[in-house]
């Protein structure tokens, strides 16, 4: 199997728990460090799927790389290949797919609850998730639902959690959070802690209960990944 590339942003924000995933079940991959400055492949040839982790930049920001990644992304969608975008990888995959990335009405910042949506994807990609489960969110810009693709998760403050169209899943949530990305995160990025709100928790409130909430996390992430690698644990 041609190994999955894995296109990282900031160094803090690397694949996290679906690396444990991937391992799992022998699935090989190769990081692209764009925080590295690690080159943008012109083409899918060398990989088996693409994953994009997120990034305190908007896909909306003129960047050189963020135009490569979206012809990698047309070029894996027009090849079948799976890919897979969280956060800013996920807002990645809606400009590829011509949908559009703005503000969200509010930040949302640490775990809230989300629910499924309504849709037949929803319960073929979610079928096991349980309402009112607690994922981890860090973003304050959002996806539209490109043409072709279903809604997947929604919640109160974010009605776009995450979409899916053929072997593509673009997710606005993290559930790639392991305990101590959420520590980092929390103490790196704390300016953006000092008000908190609803929608934005405290560092405290991030960090309370941390290894149970990551526990409960990963029992959705995980069979949401084996959802995704399908295509390729299949062949």
């Amino acid at each position: 199997m041609k190994p999955l590339q894995i296109f990282r942003h900031i160094e803090c924000e690397g694949p996290g728990y679906l690396a444990e995933v991937l391992a799992q079940h022998g699935v090989p991959w190769q990081l692209v460090a764009i925080d590295r400055d690690d080159p943008v492949p012109e083409t899918t040839d060398g990989c088996s799927g693409l994953v994009f982790m997120g990034g305190p930049m908007s896909v909306n920001d003129d960047l050189a790389w963020i135009g490569q990644e979206l012809d990698l992304i047309r070029q894996a969608r027009d090849r079948n290949l799976p890919v897979l975008g969280h956060c800013l990888g996920g807002q990645l995959i809606c400009k590829a797919l011509c949908g559009e990335v703005s503000a969200n009405p509010v930040r949302e910042i640490g775990w809230q609850p989300v629910r499924k949506s309504g849709s037949n994807a929803a319960a073929d990609w979610l079928g096991g998730l349980t309402d009112g489960v607690e994922l981890f969110h860090w973003h304050g810009e959002t996806f539209s639902i490109p043409a072709g693709a279903e809604l997947l998760l929604e919640n109160d403050w974010c009605a776009h959690q995450a979409f899916a169209i053929g072997n593509i899943l673009a997710l606005q949530c993290h559930v790639e959070m392991t305990a101590p990305m959420v520590g980092e995160w929390a103490e790196l990025y704390k300016d953006e802690l000092d008000d908190p709100s609803p929608a934005v928790q405290s560092a405290t409130e991030i960090n309370r209960d941390l290894e149970a909430r990551i526990t409960a996390m990963q029992a959705v992430a995980k069979p949401l990944y084996q959802r995704w690698l399908r295509p390729l644990l299949d062949r």
